[in-house]
């Protein structure tokens, strides 16, 4: 394994002394106030969120009108404190009139920390479209900071299922109303919380996980007033205007072959198996075998398990065991019938001002077969996974998979806003420490050097010790890595 740090604009290292090192199960020493969670699940009134003390209900001092704040409970050495925000669906309009949307916040603290005055950690999820994971005890990172945050669109806030998708009219008043679900408006929603949340309206920092990464540069980009600091752990986005989609893909295409000859090195015996899965899928009737939830499986469907199985510390193993039983946990891997904001907002990650005109499928068409599953089942070669390409997303999706069918037009609209100011990045003076993985599949390496290079004062901590999920899998490593190199314990040298 290696690694190194790398200060591309160097800026004196912010010192911070509240911020003291802690200890993996040792959480009660952290000043680092809570996580907070964005989300969209529930598209109705926001309710007071009260809770029993005493055998009485009893509403939060910190609650207001567009604010409410449960009480505080408990997990192993945490305490936990549930927030409901009623707030714009669209940041444009007038915020007395426009129409309201509920995005929930859950509150982090250290036992005996809960009701003290302590800087606050904002994380940002992965995605799009996907909620974070609740918290169950002070375990891994969690156990170095303490505090949660649900990214707009999923978790505990206003849904995007779809059911809630199907009642609107037409593709373009949903594609309308999705544009409303992008970093540039989880930003809006940050800064709205932040303002009723964080003692004076003060900063808060911010931890972004691969998409929440994203987040974070366009928070760095359209609203860097509200940060102390930015902790980014593979989540370096390309930044140009357009659609950068179609160079992501190409520079990933390598990284996924290899991805899956390490995969096929490793167990061998997969091989044959997923070219007899695969001939079996082709030569039913209809080119698949109908899913419980009404979709279907095809090879190419198939070929997507590689979104979960190449890309993470464990991936290999759980794919290789799912082999061992083929057919069944397949919807399990997909998470499209739960989480289908992932595959129509994806592409659009990547674009500002113009579609992605189906990226995906327009580089994968220049690979001269190498990814066509049938074909390599009926020459004897391995079948390639595809999935995580940079986040791949194909237009048969929405015809194979049940829960996205009726959402395909609404993938490609043509003018989604801008995600990124180059010249304020460029201008920088939020410390930002980032944790770049070497062997990244999802999040290519030398996109993530060139965006890197626009971001005055970012410090880079470059390792192959570490996957995509390496946040998760280090327990508090990351974090506490990242965190030492904006507080002075890590030099710049």
């Amino acid at each position: 394994m290696w690694a190194t740090q790398t200060p591309l604009s160097l800026i004196k290292p912010l010192f911070l002394s509240r911020y003291s090192p802690l200890t993996p199960r040792s959480i009660s020493r952290t000043p680092l106030r809570n996580l907070l969670s964005f989300g969209y699940s529930r598209r109705s009134s926001v309710a007071t969120v009260t809770a029993m003390d005493g055998g009485a209900k009893t509403k939060s001092a910190n609650s207001s009108p567009d604010h409410n704040a449960g009480n505080w409970y408990s997990v192993p050495e945490l305490r936990l404190r549930d927030h409901h925000f009623t707030v714009p669906l669209d940041y444009s309009l007038d915020h007395r009139t426009c129409p309201k949307i509920s995005v929930f916040a859950r509150e982090v603290a250290a036992v005996g920390k809960e009701e003290q005055t302590m800087p606050y950690l904002l994380f940002l999820q992965g995605g799009p479209g996907f909620e974070c994971p609740r918290p169950t005890e002070a375990s891994g990172w969690i156990g170095k900071a303490c505090e949660e945050y649900h990214v707009r669109g999923t978790g505990l806030s206003t849904p995007l299922t779809p059911s809630s998708m199907l009642q609107l009219k037409s593709a373009e008043d949903l594609a309308d109303y999705l544009k409303h679900f992008r970093a540039d408006n989880i930003v809006n929603d940050a800064e709205f919380i932040r303002k009723r949340l964080v003692p004076d309206a003060g900063t808060w920092t911010v931890l972004g996980q691969s998409f929440g990464g994203f987040c974070a540069v366009t928070y760095l980009s359209f609203a860097p007033q509200g940060l102390k600091q930015v902790l980014l752990t593979g989540g370096i986005p390309p930044v140009g205007g357009g659609c950068s989609a179609d160079g992501v893909y190409r520079a990933c295409f390598e990284r996924i072959i290899h991805q899956n000859d390490k995969y096929y090195k490793r167990f061998p015996q997969d091989i044959e198996i997923v070219r007899e899965v695969v001939n079996h899928l082709a030569e039913h009737e209809g080119g698949g075998v109908p899913l419980p939830s009404g979709g279907i499986l095809t090879p190419r469907g198939l070929q997507i398990l590689g979104l979960s199985g190449l890309g993470s510390s464990t991936g290999f193993e759980r794919l290789h065991y799912m082999f061992e039983r083929v057919w069944d946990p397949f919807e399990k891997w997909s998470g499209f019938d739960t989480n289908p904001l992932y595959a129509i907002l994806h592409e659009s990650i990547y674009c500002q001002g113009t579609s992605s005109r189906w990226s995906a499928k327009r580089i994968r068409d220049e690979d001269g077969g190498k990814f066509d599953a049938i074909k390599a089942a009926k020459e004897g070669r391995p079948v390639l996974f595809t999935g995580e390409v940079g986040k791949m997303i194909f237009p048969w999706m929405f015809e194979e998979i049940y829960a996205l069918r009726h959402f395909k037009d609404a993938a490609q609209k043509e003018d989604w806003p801008p995600l990124y100011d180059i010249a304020s990045l460029n201008t920088n003076k939020v410390p930002v420490a980032a944790a770049v993985y070497y062997e990244d599949m999802y999040v290519n390496f030398k996109l993530v050097m060139e965006t890197a290079n626009q971001i005055a004062g970012i410090r880079l901590w470059i390792t192959n010790e570490y996957m995509h999920s390496g946040l998760r899998d280090g327990g508090g490593q990351v974090f506490d890595h990242l965190m030492g190199m904006l507080n002075g314990k890590k030099p710049l040298f």
